[in-house]
């Protein structure tokens, strides 16, 4: 005889689980206890929404979905935030929570919310385990619908006295390769023909084109094309390095520098591109013709409305596109002559000695290799690294540009370190965001991680701020105090360090991921070039039509 627990663990690692990530409860001990037996290393957070965003990341950096555990009602609330995280993200992610017994109950309705109904709209699908026979081959099917598609979050809810029910042994079922058709030849050969035709092409790559899998193909389409590319928030790094054509990042809608080269073109052709981001560029009637390449068919907006598309393996189907155009664009390269003017002014007052974003970003660069990871909360930051941070790996500036959520860059720099302990992975994180999920040191000096946080402080809720004042509303209520982060690190037994001289920023860094640990080192940041930059200058580089 087997129990339910046992066959939920067992099929687990059938499907190669590692990891989980959480805090179990009263309902979940059967389960530990088929873990303890197990080959599924349970890794203990300090809080439940760490634990989602670690699993959600994991599935973002692997291609593989990530696992967390909760008990039933406030724990399993807590997943909440990191579901939508993974939904709107498109990070493959498997959602385990307790839930009392559904056969009988001595408890009344003590902590139960129905969680399966909770989590439907935040998934791409929850459902409660009635039965430990079928847990097999529910959980073959989470993993396969987590993966296909657009990646995603999937929930199971197994209450406990179905994890501890005995039962006959139930075979596991076999992981498959899921298989993407290749765009057909008739769409592939209409988007040749609008590219070949071209006068000003650019590509765009997106969310979806920084998925593990995609890489590579791009990067060889890329150079195949000739053609010069942005990218989004979300795509940085897409491509490999040296290709000569990147124009920059789209970190603003409309009217930054880079959008001299998107306004200018007259083909798009947008490669994975997820309208879960916050738009690189509005559409609009009489502009660019867009072509839509990727796994899923375009969501259609009012600021994205592809007039082609090219759906299926995005790597495949891009090797058929660049067999059909590969020297066969004339005016290929018609919008590079920008590029340079455009990365001049990225990089413009970088060198100032003060701890502006610029010079922060370029000290950044200057001491991460690059494949070293930097992992980003959100705030005004994420703004400026997105416009000047370049990449030149896929998937080593972790943003989130879908939800967009404070919180998150801590725990998703400690996947990224356990993962990849060699690399050197840097959090980047507002003073706001930071305390979000402070507890997680502890976990990140437990799991003895070589790990760098890095607080940008300005003692504030620095975007809201920053927008009531593009806004004209008053300054008031988005300002806070700190505590002592140096002796705040200590306290959780890593390193702290405190930086006041921008001349020391870089070798304090260099120094403490030569030291290995957890190391937090927190700067005061200038925002005021928020205003000059993002608002001024742009202003008058792009005054507003207003025709």
């Amino acid at each position: 005889m087997t129990k339910g627990s046992d066959l939920l663990v067992a099929a687990l690692e059938n499907e190669g689980v590692e990891r989980i990530f959480g805090i179990p409860g009263e309902e979940n001990l059967d389960v530990v206890e088929s873990l303890r037996h197990s080959s599924i290393q349970l890794v203990i957070t300090r809080h439940e929404q760490a634990a989602a965003f670690m699993a959600a990341t994991y599935g973002r950096l692997t291609g593989k979905p990530g696992v967390c555990i909760s008990t039933l009602g406030p724990g399993a609330l807590n997943f909440t935030t990191g579901a939508a995280y993974a939904f709107l993200g498109a990070m493959p992610m498997i959602i385990l929570t307790g839930q009392k017994g559904i056969r009988s109950s001595r408890q009344a309705q003590f902590q139960i919310v129905d969680i399966v109904n909770t989590m439907k709209p935040l998934t791409k699908s929850a459902r409660q385990i009635v039965s430990p026979t079928t847990i097999p081959t529910l959980v073959r099917d989470a993993f396969r619908m987590a993966q296909e598609g657009r990646p995603g979050p999937v929930h199971l809810e197994l209450p406990e006295d179905i994890a501890g029910m005995e039962c006959d042994p139930v075979p596991l079922v076999p992981p498959h390769p899921l298989e993407v058709p290749v765009a057909g030849a008739e769409a592939v050969e209409r988007a040749a023909a609008l590219i070949r035709a071209a006068q000003r092409p650019l590509v765009m790559l997106g969310a979806a084109a920084s998925r593990p899998a995609s890489s590579e193909a791009l990067s060889r389409f890329v150079l195949r094309a000739g053609i010069p590319f942005f990218t989004t928030q979300m795509g940085k790094g897409s491509v490999a390095g040296g290709s000569g054509l990147y124009m920059g990042t789209a970190a603003l809608s409309e009217r930054d520098y880079v959008h001299e080269a998107i306004d200018r073109a007259d083909v798009i052709v947008a490669i994975g591109h997820d309208t879960i981001e916050k738009p690189p560029f509005v559409m609009r009637p009489g502009g660019p013709t867009v072509i839509h390449v990727s796994y899923q068919p375009a969501s259609v907006e009012q600021v994205y409305f592809p007039q082609a598309e090219v759906v299926g393996d995005m790597g495949r189907s891009l090797a058929l596109l660049a067999d059909r155009i590969e020297g066969q664009v004339p005016n290929a390269k018609a919008l590079l002559p920008l590029r340079e003017g455009i990365l001049a002014h990225l990089a413009d007052r970088a060198g100032e000695d003060r701890f502006t974003p610029q010079r922060i970003v370029r000290d950044v660069r200057a001491v991460m290799p690059s494949d070293g990871i930097v992992a980003l909360d959100n705030g005004m930051y994420k703004i400026w690294f997105a416009r000047n941070y370049r990449t030149q790996v896929a998937n080593t500036l972790l943003l989130d540009n879908a939800l967009a959520t404070m919180g998150a860059g801590l725990p998703s720099a400690m996947m990224a370190s356990m993962l990849y302990p060699d690399r050197r992975v840097l959090a980047v994180c507002g003073d706001g965001g930071f305390m979000m999920n402070d507890q997680e040191m502890e976990t990140a000096v437990r799991l003895k991680l070589n790990l760098v946080v890095l607080i940008l402080q300005d003692n504030a809720y620095g975007m809201i701020r920053w927008k009531q004042a593009v806004d004209g509303f008053a300054d008031y209520g988005m300002t806070f105090g700190n505590p002592d982060f140096e002796l705040y690190a200590r306290a959780f037994g890593c390193q702290g360090h405190r930086v006041d001289d921008i001349a020391q920023f870089a070798p304090t860094l260099e120094a403490a991921f030569r030291a290995g640990g957890v190391h937090l080192v927190s700067v005061p940041i200038d925002y005021s070039e928020n205003e000059r930059v993002l608002v001024n200058e742009l202003r008058e580089a792009f005054p507003p039509n207003l025709s």
